[in-house]
């Protein structure tokens, strides 16, 4: 049934009478610049529920997920001008509960979405209509692609040149990213090698289509490279940085492509980076008329919607693992709660996740929605 414009709330927007949205909830501010996430992010208790705007939607998070650059974010990295306070967390996924009245010609109450967007470390998240993304139901499988699908999908398309037979290396091959880097490369019909640190991670690549992987914790990356890929690797999908970069530059092949998505091996550090062997590049590129390409995502916001459309219809015709990890297995046990998020993101640091790391944010269970 259509909502109906409770005007005990708001004059503004459409809800389910008695919906019971409270005027208060708890979200993570960042309050100090810091790469250390626990010094810059305050738990705040009491702030007030935003309220949506004429074209915008009221989400109620059910789940949140951690990126490797939420500490660049706490940082102040992306944006100098950005002073503390300000809110985190990149993407959510949730349930609509209160809608402006342009954004009901198009959202219902109580419907599914997904969004990326600064501030989804909170209770409630305001987001306008045109950047949500509808969902057939609340999972948080949905919430893998959102950036880390989307990453590997455009970054592979527009700069990986993929065809059948080439030679593909993924680092932290069964992270959050990585996880789908390695099964786009190997539905290209490529050779796909991947990089982890267990053997646990081992397993859940081989499961996942990877043909040869690597635990540098318990191997030489550069001698397995250099007896099984004499010739080298045609792409590279890099996110770790260091020494990592170095090794993976020296390990392309003739005309091959190294694609930086990341460096999580710097981000720790004051600068957020970690030294690499530069002034040795235009050579070895020269040598071998390789080249490296950058990706940001939010340059590709054009190839956006596009992207997630397609991987939620791999996701829905069962062609796509979306490994999630809740941290279970982290000392303390599942993710659940804002108070959380500064675990999960340790944890992901630590290098412990097979696959995304999401929370879970419950909510009373005397709620109508």
């Amino acid at each position: 049934s259509r909502p109906i414009l409770d005007m005990s709330y708001s004059r503004h927007f459409l809800d389910f009478q008695g919906s019971s949205i409270p005027s208060s909830m708890k979200k993570l501010v960042v309050t100090k610049l810091s790469q250390n996430f626990r010094e810059a992010v305050t738990l705040q208790q009491d702030s007030p529920v935003p309220l949506p705007g004429d074209g915008d939607l009221l989400v109620r998070n059910r789940f949140v997920g951690i990126n490797a650059s939420d500490i660049n974010y706490s940082a102040g990295r992306y944006d100098a001008s950005v002073k503390p306070p300000f809110d985190i967390g990149f993407e959510g996924v949730g349930e609509v509960v209160a809608l402006g009245l342009s954004a009901s010609a198009d959202y219902t109450v109580g419907q599914a979405v997904a969004y990326v967007k600064a501030g989804s470390f909170a209770e409630y998240t305001v987001v306008p209509a045109r950047q949500a993304v509808p969902l057939p139901s609340v999972k948080p499988e949905f919430l893998t692609l959102m950036v880390s699908g989307a990453t590997a999908y455009i970054s592979l398309k527009e700069l990986g040149d993929l065809s059948e037979g080439k030679k593909v290396l993924v680092t932290a091959a069964a992270g959050g990213t990585g996880q789908f880097a390695v099964q786009l490369a190997k539905k290209a019909k490529c050779h796909v090698i991947g990089t982890c640190s267990s053997d646990e991670k081992s397993g859940f690549l081989k499961s996942i289509g990877c043909d040869c992987t690597i635990n540098y914790k318990t191997e030489n990356v550069e001698s397995v490279l250099r007896k099984d890929y004499p010739e080298g690797v045609d792409v590279v999908y890099e996110s770790v940085g260091g020494k990592m970069f170095d090794l993976a530059l020296n390990s392309l092949a003739i005309k091959g492509r190294l694609i930086v998505i990341g460096f999580i091996a710097g981000y720790q550090n004051p600068t957020g980076l970690q030294p690499i062997k530069a002034e040795l590049l235009p050579a070895k590129l020269l040598k071998k008329s390789a080249s490296i390409w950058g990706f940001f995502l939010n340059h590709y916001l054009s190839e956006y919607k596009m992207a997630l459309k397609h991987l939620l219809k791999m996701y829905e015709r069962g062609d796509l693992v979306c490994e999630v990890d809740f941290g279970d297995l982290s000392p303390e046990g599942k993710f659940t709660g804002l108070e959380s998020v500064f675990r999960a993101v340790d944890y992901m640091y630590m290098g412990k996740n097979i696959g995304k790391i999401v929370v879970e944010l419950p909510h009373s269970v005397n709620s109508k929605l």
